[in-house]
């Protein structure tokens, strides 16, 4: 016999004035006790602004809308190379650990990427359900990845995608004291301002046969490269950068810092080649901000700066 399938009640909440979630739907939800909001929020039943929301002290803001559901939500996504961040009708914000692609490289592989992932994850609940790319990190790199929940946002996102974002910061661990004073003047020039800034700019062009990229200091047809980056900390044999881009082109901040002298540790393709105190590539995409694409509200994630690679720095 066939089992009945049992409707989704949904009940809607307005937010008047300033108040936390458990508070809220503690007054909202006819005296529940605390216990059962937890069970709620466990269950991931609960839906601020359109994105689910298991925390029991989030911050909500006048004219938010919580959206408490009947059933329980789509089961949380349990990966070890990748963690939801933030999700709603129109976006998924992650966080990627290195090793893992973004999206396969052919279309014949089988590789299990960031992409493949997510798309199996959104197809618990709507089988015909989709993710699409946004942009890209390296396989190596790790850190904050957003996907598009439909077409239409992939598309306006990526049209759109410098005037949206607002920052989008990575931090590095380099080779050497990161001064510039080894850069290779025929791949890219470099300046520093007062605030102690280092700018690098360059034409970056990739051999398809090697899919290396070549960097040259002059216009040679190549795509235009900017790179700024401060120095955090450093010591005898390396830097701590923080790095943000004008422009974000495939492997641009591995090949600018090799270009200067100094190569991200842990950089099999474009390092020096000398034994790394790392198992990893020392690279990672922390904060990300960004407009958000249908309500305009900016849209702020952070990630802590990977242990390993603090950890070179202790005493500093």
């Amino acid at each position: 016999m066939e089992k009945k399938k049992h409707s989704t009640r949904q009940t809607e909440l307005n937010v008047k004035v300033e108040a936390t979630l458990m508070p809220f739907l503690m007054d909202k939800m006819g005296g529940m006790t605390r216990t059962s909001v937890k069970q709620l929020l466990s269950n991931r039943r609960v839906q601020v602004n359109g994105h689910i929301e298991t925390k029991h002290d989030y911050a909500l803001n006048e004219g938010d809308k919580v959206v408490v559901s009947s059933n329980a939500g789509k089961k949380e996504l349990k990966h070890p190379k990748l963690k939801i961040v933030y999700e709603d009708d129109d976006i998924i914000v992650v966080e990627k650990l290195c090793g893992l692609l973004t999206v396969a490289t052919s279309l014949n592989s089988h590789e299990t990427t960031a992409f493949s992932i997510l798309k199996q994850y959104v197809r618990q609940a709507e089988p015909r359900a989709g993710v699409y790319v946004v942009h890209r990190l390296d396989r190596e790199t790790s850190g904050l990845l957003v996907f598009a929940r439909n077409q239409n946002t992939q598309q306006y996102m990526r049209d759109n995608w410098r005037q949206i974002v607002s920052q989008r910061i990575y931090v590095a661990v380099v080779e050497g004291l990161a001064d510039g004073a080894h850069v290779n003047k025929d791949r890219v020039k470099i300046s520093v301002n007062a605030d102690g800034e280092y700018t690098l700019t360059s034409y970056l062009t990739e051999n398809d046969a090697t899919k290396r990229v070549y960097s040259s200091a002059q216009n040679n047809g190549g795509q235009l490269a900017v790179t700024h980056y401060r120095i955090v900390k450093h010591n005898e044999h390396h830097s701590l950068l923080e790095l943000h881009l004008d422009t974000g082109r495939t492997n641009q901040i591995r090949v600018h810092m090799q270009s200067a002298g100094n190569p991200v540790v842990g950089d099999r393709k474009y390092g020096s080649g000398e034994s790394s105190p790392l198992d990893r590539l020392a690279l990672h995409a922390r904060i990300l901000e960004f407009r958000h694409p249908r309500t305009g509200r900016t849209m702020h994630f952070e990630t802590p700066v990977p242990r390993k690679m603090l950890a070179m720095f202790h005493g500093k």
